[in-house]
């Protein structure tokens, strides 16, 4: 029987694999920290004999030894042959990135010994090698917030009985660079900028004097139609092959006038569409990465 979904959280130390088993816990996830390979299977039973019933275990794995990749990949077979669904979730970043974060909170790497810290990442990124090349899901985190990191862990592990694709629809300026999280991209600059309309300059794309100067260009409403046509297909697509969520990134120069107003645009059309029973077809959140920066 399939009644227990059990997710392995597992990646380099400072990618944010806390920040993810948080996000799990609040989202209604069983979560636990640091477990042992040899207690896996112990855990599950227990968690399988619970009352009331639980039916999502998260458990954050860490490099222990050479060995963890063999003995995850027989903890998932078996508890796949059990009638279990397993997954895994990897947590990435640069070892540039790790270091800053290590060095900002003047923790020593759990792997380094009488290292450099460097050593500590390099090891365990060879452990971990093996469990990244298999794993279901790779979340690179370098350039990720907290809180976006909340928002993919949420699209990526929604509530099995919502069948509704998450779409994240997000604003950015080309000029601070193309969000590396980016399932589809659009470029708005082909469209008149309000920047060089002087009463519109200093206001938004939010703002109605600027979405409508945007939206009222002659080849905004053809793009925004033709461009969820496209949505809709690779919509369809995703929910085929099990990926639950997606990242769309509207760009244009400064990320303020029209990119703004057609992430908003697209945000509302696509929560007023619906499936053949009038439930609608997406979960969208509209967010503006650059909006208010010089």
């Amino acid at each position: 029987m399939s009644d227990l979904t059990v997710l392995f959280v597992t990646g380099m130390s400072g990618a944010g694999r806390s920040t993810a088993a948080n996000v799990l816990e609040d989202d209604g996830w069983y979560v636990a920290d640091n477990v042992p390979p040899t207690l896996i299977s112990t855990m599950v039973d227990l968690v399988r004999e619970s009352d009331p019933a639980i039916s999502r275990l998260a458990m954050v794995i860490r490099a222990s030894d050479e060995s963890i990749g063999s003995q995850l990949d027989e903890l998932t077979s078996s508890l796949e042959a059990s009638g279990a669904i397993t997954k895994v979730l990897f947590l990435d970043a640069s070892d540039h990135v790790l270091v800053r974060r290590f060095e900002q909170v003047r923790r020593r790497h759990p792997l380094q010994g009488d290292g450099t810290l460097i050593d500590g990442i390099v090891a365990e990124r060879t452990i971990l090698a093996p469990i990244k090349s298999s794993a279901d899901l790779v979340v690179e985190t370098s350039a990720l917030t907290a809180a976006k990191l909340r928002e993919v862990v949420e699209g990526a592990y929604p509530h099995s009985d919502d069948r509704r694709l998450s779409v994240v629809v997000q604003s950015f300026g080309f000029k601070y660079g193309v969000p590396i999280d980016s399932d589809l991209v659009a470029d708005m600059r082909f469209l008149p900028n309000p920047y060089w309309v002087p009463e519109l300059r200093e206001h938004n794309g939010r703002e109605p004097a600027v979405r409508d100067y945007v939206l009222g260009a002659a080849e905004a409403d053809r793009f925004v139609r033709l461009y969820l046509e496209l949505v809709d297909v690779v919509a369809a697509g995703y929910l085929r092959e099990g990926k639950r969520y997606m990242t769309i990134s509207i760009g244009c120069t400064g990320g303020k006038h029209r990119s703004v107003a057609v992430s908003e645009e697209i945000g509302r059309r696509l929560r007023e569409m619906t499936d053949d029973e009038g439930s609608a077809r997406f979960d969208v959140r509209v967010m503006h990465r650059d909006l208010g920066r010089e």
